[in-house]
């Protein structure tokens, strides 16, 4: 037995640190695909709807680049949390992170919360205009500050997030087919499967590509946070003259007033994450089938993206945070190439 217990510790050590290096590792994991049901949730702005979506079996596999070696946009080592480490239910004496939060957070901008002991946040529930709750249910608390749902990261504080617990964000999936000059659609050479594209900004801050999207503002509505961050992001519209902006205004609605599908809403797996702040997101697609709709606008990076372009979704694309599983599923769901 205490073999087994050592092996399944140094596989996890190795596992973890392969992968944290983007090396590969070749293991016995699975994944659980839950059935499907579909429903609508109405909003004022649009009809998105809901699917169930894929699963892994244990928060260690879906909780890597939270741990990262390096605390980003800091010299901030983590304390190597192996996966048989991660949950919380683990006894841990030993386990001694280092405390850190972003001076820019320190600042006291008005995005952000104030330290734990100068004011009285009310956890797990709706506090004034800021959501502190978790689409993970009820997250567990110590010494009056909220744990990550996943487990441990080998950081405490907020890091660069501003709010403790739960940081809300929405992704909006922007896509359409691959199309030749008449119009017909291209599909891949090996699966043979329809090629989707999406938009995809590359990040300023660590200079990945990633799906554009953002913060969730004290008391704003997913869909109109949603549309305001697609605008913004990928098409900078705060730049756009007056005289156009009303057109851009008009064909954006339209797309987002599409009903969409909603591809996931949980804890995203962010290098930025901490022992008391993570991400969570709603990603929703939003699909332009005819290809007249956004297609035909042009793409132009807004002040968090360095650049924007329609990228076509193929697994072998490397995206920031768990981005590439959100666009795994919505290549599942049009039954794309992937």
């Amino acid at each position: 037995m205490v073999h087994l217990v050592r092996r399944r510790d140094w596989i996890g050590r190795i596992r973890l640190a392969l992968t944290l290096f983007g090396l590969p590792f070749i293991g016995c994991t699975r994944e659980v695909r839950t059935s499907q049901s579909i429903r609508p949730i109405s909003t004022s702005c649009c009809n998105l709807y809901t699917t169930s979506v894929w699963t892994m079996p244990s928060s260690a596999a879906s909780h890597l680049k939270s741990r990262c070696p390096q605390y980003p946009g800091s010299k901030i080592k983590r304390f190597l949390v192996p996966d048989d480490k991660v949950g919380w239910s683990q006894n841990w004496p030993q386990y001694n992170p280092v405390s850190h939060t972003d001076p820019s957070v320190e600042k006291k901008p008005v995005w952000a919360d104030p330290d734990i002991g100068s004011f009285s946040p009310k956890f797990n529930a709706m506090d004034g205009g800021v959501d502190r709750t978790s689409f993970e249910g009820s997250y567990k608390m110590e010494k009056g500050k909220p744990l990550n749902p996943h487990g441990r990261t080998g950081v405490t504080g907020r890091g660069l997030l501003g709010r403790w617990g739960p940081n809300h964000a929405a992704d909006p999936i922007v896509t359409r087919w691959k199309v030749d000059a008449k119009q017909a659609k291209i599909s891949h050479s090996v699966s043979k499967r329809p090629i989707l594209q999406f938009v995809s900004i590359k990040r300023k801050d660590c200079g990945e590509w990633a799906i554009p999207g953002g913060m969730v503002d004290p008391g704003e509505q997913v869909s109109l946070t949603l549309q305001r961050e697609f605008s913004e992001e990928a098409l900078n519209s705060l730049a756009v003259p007056s005289s156009e902006r009303a057109k851009l205004s008009e064909r954006i609605s339209k797309l987002f007033k599409s009903p969409g599908f909603q591809v996931y809403k949980g804890c995203v797996d962010d290098p930025r994450n901490t022992d008391n702040a993570w991400m969570e997101t709603v990603a929703v697609n939003f699909h332009d089938e005819s290809g007249n709709s956004v297609s035909e606008l042009p793409l132009q990076a807004g002040d968090d993206a360095g650049q924007v372009q329609w990228v076509d979704v193929d697994s072998s694309f490397p995206l920031y945070a768990n981005h590439s599983h959100f666009l795994e599923l919505v290549a599942k769901e049009k039954k794309a190439h992937w």
